[in-house]
């Protein structure tokens, strides 16, 4: 059974949901959903094709405006004739006025029906404006669905710096446009005809001079718009071009620094944009000497009236009353010419737009819209071996990487792939995978050929790893799920909410996907698995068999937990901090880490982190100058610390100056050893020969307040300057119990350290810790790593932390993981829905060869009976797979076992060699 979408769905407001339910007693597999490869070409049939109804509509509104108009021009004519003493009727509706009552009447008629003409033209406005930018939507939406319909080999000729200003930039005009397409030339060709009607009403000779000269703009303004039209053409390809270059600079940056070439690129773009500003300045001169004469002709028209009418004026042909009218009329006249002109201009600039990206978005060889859209009720592959005949593939039609090749590929066997970079093995897992397409000969699994399969079968039943896998932005969870979220199971639309229900009936009508990306899409009965906490498992289950459960495992333990989500979770990390300090009661353990104690001043902390005895957050303090902020100055003042840190500072500052002044600026030893930048050091110098001619408390607050910052900085343990001694230190935690008194009441932006609760404000790691690594114990860190792993395998925590891990934030592209965790973060992903074939292109490449192995074999051992085909860059690892396939210059040369393959063919042998 197949269905044209476009006759059945009218003026596209339905989906393809409703295609579905319309079909009713079909089964789903039967239905085929047929889309046209080309977009329509003309922009007016494309509008009409989604909005006819829309644009009929306004169409009558705009004519039922036009009365209104002529009225606003006849009511002052008579009220300008009914103050130079015209006689007045005797009665209106059988009422009898007086001249005073009939000028109240007149005017309050124009009150009302200016009032009504501007309620209409706001409806107008709105009704066009939401028109417009609900077909915008509808055409950035086909736009983006097009570019999941470009064949792969389109990607290598067109950068995503050309693909996003079209969707984006390029098309915003045709919101505007759209709206007013049809009922712009409508509505002010009607109001200009009413002007006209009402001109030549009042004297036919005042009615010629008002069109005398639009035959003649009529003829010359498009041939002088038509140059301004292929200049625009220009001027956007040259753009289009613009944004490519900057893309790959972008893209390439690395190169660019590398190889010094930045004066190169910058000529690059100086000319480009050189050449856009000359296209842009030859098109200004052109319009705006379109502009100049149209102003001219608009101005050149009064003449006539001012000659001729008053000529007829001065003979009592004419009324002052009509000649007032009739000005009035051609000032109000050149408002809707202007903006027909204006529309011209417009329809051509859009038409322009419009014409080079649908040409952009309609490469060849589109994918067929069915193969991605088509749902099958049994979702599986239709065979159980890949049978390739005498296989072709080319993508310029001269060289073919893949040429006669025939094969098969059973998917119940672990099949690996070598030869060299030109050998086609490459294109072949493509092929496999189904991300190309062949250009000749069957590539065809049972009885179907796999080029015909939709992605609802091959994205669930072939899993694809390349050499570069990409990560979206998100986390890491978010990446590995990516694979399962084919089509939601549960929608957020479906409830009862007005606003949802409202949103899914405007993507309806803009012809968008009603379903929302935070709906729940993974389908966890498919997968045989009943909540997310099974899922949980089978990711870490993954994460270990490609060697990535360690570095999640780590990312969880510098990641921050909220408690009240996680109360269960904070509980243990608090069971795990006491275990953990109950370990520090061993000696040899005690010395490595100083806990943190409220009750005790830690000699492993800077005097600020002793002070605050909490983490900062927001920006109330701010750890890097605390003695600016006005509490931490009254808490020093109360506890008597101010004189003792502007002391303290004086001092450092001696001690600094001795020990840096003859330190190059740019050595390491600042940023390690000294309170003072190198940039810094002359000011403290001059302020600490201030301090040699006058009392500390002397000098300016500003000053003061310098060298009261240098002991936040203080580490006892560390730089043992002997300047915050034990009663220092008392006094220290005296203003710590202060600060957090004050705090009950005032908001400080602190979130204290409590020995019994957890702090969210902190790590998982530092969580458990709760203290600071003691100066100058070897290897503290990694003894104190060792001693939080084993305290987490005991309580059974690191699967949980693992969990947390897994909210990670990858970054753009993957930019916060190394080469190497993306890769195998790529493979994870294609394992977590389970394929039945899993084709790995040097996936794995980053790693060292033992590295490759294990990985293979953990991959093998969790596939079992289910396919793999793995494209191999180190031959050895061949002898790990069922059989192996030798690829040369397009041809498969044998396929067979390791041993087979080692024994017969010499050019698997000097492959062999060559490593």
């Amino acid at each position: 059974m197949v269905f044209d979408i476009n006759r059945l769905i009218g003026d596209s407001t339905l989906t393809r949901q409703g295609v579905l339910a319309t079909a009713g007693a079909e089964p789903v597999a039967k239905i085929r959903i047929i889309n046209c490869n080309s977009m329509e070409t003309s922009l007016y049939k494309y509008i009409l094709m989604h909005s006819k109804r829309d644009q009929i509509l306004l169409i009558l509104l705009s004519v039922s405006s036009l009365p209104l108009v002529y009225i606003t021009l006849e009511l002052p004519k008579k009220i300008i004739n009914l103050l130079e003493g015209m006689d007045i009727p005797e009665s209106l509706f059988g009422y009898e006025f007086d001249r005073l009552e009939f000028l109240m009447i007149f005017s309050f008629a124009f009150l009302l029906t200016v009032l009504c003409s501007g309620g209409l033209k706001y409806l107008l406005n709105v009704y066009r404006g939401a028109l417009g930018e609900r077909l915008l939507r509808r055409f950035r939406y086909e736009l983006y669905a097009r570019i999941l319909r470009f064949p792969m080999p389109h990607f290598k000729r067109v950068s995503s710096g050309e693909l996003i200003p079209m969707i984006t930039a390029e098309t915003e005009p045709l919101g505007e446009f759209i709206g007013e397409s049809y009922t712009l030339p409508v509505f002010q060709g009607g109001i200009l005809i009413t002007y006209l009607f009402f001109i030549f009403q009042q004297d036919l000779f005042l009615g010629l001079a008002a069109i005398s000269l639009y035959p003649f703009q009529l003829y010359v303004i498009p041939r002088l718009q038509k140059r301004v039209n292929e200049l625009a053409k220009e001027r956007v390809s040259t753009v289009r071009n613009l944004s490519g270059r900057i893309g790959e600079t972008v893209t390439g940056i690395n190169e660019v620094h590398a190889n010094d070439t930045s004066h190169y690129e910058r000529a690059h773009i100086s000319q480009r944009l050189g050449k856009i500003y000359q296209i842009r300045f030859d098109i200004y001169k052109r319009k705006f000497f379109i502009k100049f004469l149209n102003n001219f002709i608009a101005q050149l028209t009064p003449f006539f009236f001012y000659s001729v009418g008053g000529y007829f004026v001065l003979r009592g042909d004419l009324s002052i009353g009509s000649m007032v009218a009739v000005l009035v009329a051609y000032k109000d006249l050149s408002g809707p010419w202007k903006e027909l002109l204006r529309y011209y201009q417009r329809k051509e600039d859009v038409k322009v737009k419009y014409t080079q990206v649908i040409q952009q978005f309609d490469p060849h060889n589109l994918i067929e819209a069915d193969i991605l859209d088509h749902q099958p009720e049994l979702q599986q592959l239709p065979g159980n071996e890949i049978l390739a005949n005498n296989l072709r593939y080319t993508e310029d039609g001269l060289y073919y990487s893949i040429d006669g090749a025939s094969f098969r590929i059973p998917t119940d066997q672990h099949c690996a792939a070598v030869g060299l970079g030109n050998s086609g093995k490459d294109e072949l897992a493509g092929l496999v995978s189904r991300l190309i397409y062949p250009s000749s000969g069957n590539l065809t699994i049972g009885d179907q050929k796999m080029q015909e399969l939709p992605e609802a079968i091959t994205g669930k039943r072939l899993g694809y790893v390349g050499p570069s896998a990409f990560m979206f932005n998100g986390t890491v969870h978010d990446n590995l799920c990516y694979s399962l979220k084919h089509q939601p199971v549960s929608s957020a639309l479906d409830s009862d909410d007005k606003a949802l229900q409202h949103e899914r009936q405007m993507a309806e009508q803009a012809g968008n996907s009603p379903n929302r990306y935070d709906d729940e899409w993974i389908d966890y009965t498919s997968l045989g698995m009943g909540s997310h906490e099974e899922l949980v498992e089978r990711i870490i289950e993954i994460l270990k068999c490609v060697d990535l459960d360690e570095e999640i495992y780590q990312f969880g333990l510098l990641s921050f937990v909220d408690p009240s989500q996680h109360a269960h979770l904070a509980e243990r990390i608090m069971q795990a901090r006491q275990m953990l300090r109950d370990k520090f009661r061993q000696p040899d353990i005690a010395r490595l880490v100083e806990p943190f104690d409220h009750e005790k001043y830690n000699l492993n902390m800077t005097v600020s982190e002793n002070l605050l005895f909490g983490t900062v957050y927001g920006h109330k303090i701010e750890t890097e100058s605390m003695i600016d902020n006005p509490v931490i100055r009254e808490v020093l003042q109360e506890v008597g610390l101010t004189d003792t840190f502007l002391e303290a500072g004086a001092k450092i500052t001696e001690i600094m100056l001795d020990l840096f002044s003859d330190v190059e600026p740019d050595s390491e030893l600042f940023e390690q050893f000294s309170f003072i930048s190198a940039d810094d050091l002359p000011e403290f110098n001059n302020l600490l020969q201030q301090t040699r001619q006058q009392e500390l408390e002397s000098l300016q607050k500003d000053d003061q307040r310098r060298l009261m910052s240098l002991p936040f900085k203080l580490i006892v343990a560390r730089h043992r300057l002997g300047l915050i001694t034990e009663p220092i230190q008392q006094q220290i935690l005296d203003a710590r119990a202060r600060i957090h008194e004050i705090a009950k009441t005032q908001d400080l932006g602190i979130e204290f350290f409590n020995e019994g609760s957890y702090n969210p404000r902190i790590s998982i790691q530092d969580n458990i810790l709760f203290g600071k690594l003691a100066y100058g114990q070897a290897y503290a860190q990694q003894k104190i790593n060792s001693l939080i792993a084993d305290v987490v395998e005991e309580l059974g925590l690191r699967e949980d932390i693992i969990e947390v891990g897994l909210d990670y934030e990858v970054g753009v592209a993957g930019g916060r993981l190394s080469s190497v965790q993306r890769q195998k973060l790529g493979v994870a992903r294609a394992l977590l829905k389970a394929p039945d074939l899993l084709i790995v292109n040097g996936a794995l490449s980053g790693l060292d060869t033992a590295g490759e192995r294990r990985l293979i074999e953990n991959i093998r051992q969790l596939m079992g009976t289910r396919g793999i085909l793995w494209i191999l860059g180190r031959v050895q690892l061949a002898e790990l797979f069922d059989s192996v396939m030798v690829m040369e210059r397009g041809k498969l040369l044998d396929q067979g076992s390791f041993e087979q393959l080692q024994s017969s063919n010499e050019h698997f042998k000097q492959l062999l060699l060559s490593e």
